[in-house]
């Protein structure tokens, strides 16, 4: 894609025609085949802007990760930017300039986040389809998470890096095996939460005091999967965000020893992305989930 092309492409976007014009655009770099722009619009209002080539790649995945920014933010808790526009293979949203996290805005983050999940969703999933770092995201809805988790979460991703060659059938059948598991070691049944879903510390952006969720994968899922994702790459001031957490919405009894069975599906889709480098956390995390279930 050339550069007027683009620029073509983001002015249609924002609604900023010749006339109004983009003050700047600059390509910053990008990831999954997208790439990513910072845009300045003619009123000084700056724009970040994820731009993929057409046809798109994922028609899903910028409707999935625009209306799931909406329905975050309608919970009033976390902040998130402003969804500013989106087609198949676009997605602009409010620039937001980033700036080292303190153990203050850690430990308002972690309030934020009960509250967000106290929102709450109507059912495990969500009403829209799902993306996830450019692969399909199954979002059918159920009351149940333990089943809900093992058939949209655990076995397509285990299937998929096995037809990629990233899984032998030996090790899809553990995961198979700590899929199965899930209803034992679930813990005590709680109504859906609202979820980011994919809830890594680089999707925790930090600016202005706060925490700031970006990239989501959301929906309606179990509380401890976004605490789970946020020890996985290990976040800042993890140790605070977790006790002020509880400080809004206590966890319950054995959350600790249920971080494996959260983190297994993500540590599925990594599988699924980069192969074999991800293999052994994988089955690591699923002879976990059997271990607490022998």
């Amino acid at each position: 894609m050339t550069q007027a092309q683009a620029r073509l492409r983001l002015e249609r976007l924002l609604g900023a025609g010749p006339d109004a014009g983009l003050a700047e655009c600059r390509e910053i770099g990008g990831q999954h085949g997208v790439a990513h722009y910072r845009v300045t619009l003619a009123d000084g209002r700056g724009v970040f802007v994820k731009l993929g080539e057409l046809p798109a790649r994922d028609p899903a995945g910028f409707e999935a990760e625009a209306l799931g920014l909406r329905w975050l933010g309608e919970a009033g808790a976390v902040p998130v930017p402003e969804v500013l526009g989106w087609d198949e293979a676009a997605l602009a949203i409010s620039w937001l300039p980033q700036e080292a996290p303190g153990q203050r805005a850690a430990e308002d983050f972690g309030r934020d986040l009960a509250r967000m999940h106290a929102a709450g969703a109507q059912a495990f999933g969500a009403p829209w389809p799902g993306s996830i770092a450019g692969l399909p995201l199954p979002n059918g809805r159920a009351d149940s998470w333990p089943q809900w988790y093992a058939a949209e979460r655990l076995l397509p991703y285990a299937r998929i890096a096995r037809d990629r060659g990233s899984l032998t059938a030996a090790d899809v059948r553990l995961v198979e095996a700590a899929a199965a598991a899930v209803t034992g070691i679930a813990g005590p049944a709680e109504a859906p939460s609202r979820i980011h879903g994919d809830c890594w510390s680089g999707n925790v952006l930090w600016s202005g005091g706060r925490g700031w969720l970006i990239d989501p994968a959301a929906h309606g899922g179990h509380r401890e999967t976004d605490l789970a994702m946020l020890a996985l790459f290990g976040a800042p001031y993890l140790d605070r965000i977790v006790a002020c957490y509880q400080e809004i919405r206590p966890l319950a009894a054995g959350w600790r020893e249920r971080v494996p069975l959260h983190q297994l599906h993500p540590l599925l889709v990594h599988v699924c992305l980069f192969g074999g480098s991800y293999r052994a956390a994988a089955l690591d995390a699923s002879r976990a989930v059997l271990r607490q279930a022998s």
